[in-house]
This record gives C-alpha cells, sequence and structure tokens, in this order.
C-alpha cells in the first residue's frame, strides 16, 4: 500500500492483514493509518472487523500482532493469581519477561462489571518499559487497582518448565497468591 492512494473497505483490511501476517513485530494504528492513507480511527474500525471474522489480532500497547496457528500451536499456557501494590507492578512484569515469558494479559473481578481483561503482550524489558511509559503518559488507572492489587496473569511460554520457573519466581518474591492464603 501507498500513501497516495486512499484504499477503501475491504480491500484495505485485506491489506492490512498482509501486513499484519508478514510483519515480525507489533504494528501501531498510527503506522497502519499512514501507509492506508486514512485516520487511526478508520484502522481501529478495521481492526474490529477484522477480529469479528475471527482473524486473530491481538491490540497491545506496543501496537497491533497478528497470531499465526503454527505459533499458537508451540505454546504453552498459564494462568496465576498475583498480589501486589502498584508500584511494585515494574517489578513483577520484569521478573516476568527475565524468565522468558509472555504476560499476554491481566484480568480482575469486578464488582459490578464481572471479570475484566486487558492484553499486555510484554515479552521484554523494553516492551515492559514502554507498557509502563504508557500507562504514566495517560494517567490510567491500572486494572489491579480496582481490586487492591489481586489480579490474573495469562502466561505464555515455549515450554512447561519455563512457566514453573516463572511461577516460582513469583513465589520467591511474593507476589504469588497461593491456596493457602
Amino acid at each position: 500500500m501507498k500513501n497516495e492512494k486512499k484504499l477503501l473497505g475491504e480491500e484495505r483490511r485485506n491489506e492490512l492483514l498482509k501486513i499484519l501476517k508478514t510483519s515480525s513485530s507489533p504494528i501501531t494504528g498510527s503506522e497502519l493509518a499512514k501507509i492506508a492513507n486514512v485516520s487511526r480511527q478508520v484502522i481501529v474500525g478495521d481492526i474490529t472487523l477484522l477480529k469479528a471474522k475471527n482473524e486473530p489480532i491481538i491490540a497491545t500497547s506496543q501496537g497491533y500482532i497478528y497470531f499465526q496457528q503454527d505459533q499458537l500451536e508451540k505454546l504453552c499456557e498459564r494462568t496465576v493469581a498475583c498480589f501486589h501494590a502498584p508500584e511494585d507492578t515494574e517489578r513483577e512484569l520484569l521478573l516476568l519477561v527475565d524468565t522468558g515469558v509472555t504476560v499476554k494479559d491481566v484480568k480482575v473481578e469486578h464488582p459490578v462489571y464481572g471479570d475484566l481483561a486487558s492484553s499486555i503482550m510484554v515479552s521484554n524489558r523494553r516492551e515492559v518499559t514502554h507498557f509502563l511509559q504508557k500507562i504514566q503518559e495517560t494517567k490510567a488507572t491500572l486494572l489491579s487497582q480496582l481490586t487492591n492489587g489481586i489480579h490474573l496473569h495469562t502466561l505464555v511460554a515455549t515450554s512447561e518448565q519455563i512457566l514453573d520457573e516463572a511461577e516460582a519466581a513469583l513465589q520467591q518474591a511474593g507476589f504469588l497468591v497461593t491456596e493457602n492464603e
């Protein structure tokens, strides 16, 4: 796609899909908007329509990612319950990515809205820093603040051993909620 021509509807969404499928890193909505010569809001709508067609597109703090099916089949996933103060968020996330996991999301149980979840998709220190900068710049509230620090993370790794190591690191740091508590 080139900036000169404004692509319309289905043609634009097909091009966006091609770009996302071939990208090895997240692409922001603003970057996609420039490529397609449309507004970022149009891209948000396009991504929503693509997701509605069951395209495995994930919105992260770094941009949009397309998950190839073969990538998903090779990964192990585990949900862990955590508890800590907001100021320990960076320490928790760095601890996790340093063990080799991707922190896929954060979930909390809200008394009115029920389960609330948000994609995080951080897998290295740079992504953690970028995620936390966005939280700070936008003055957003961490979901865990809605539940006094109690939250769930879905962790993704290439092996169960890496997930075990991540869980052990959380336990050692005092962040893991166990059945005994």
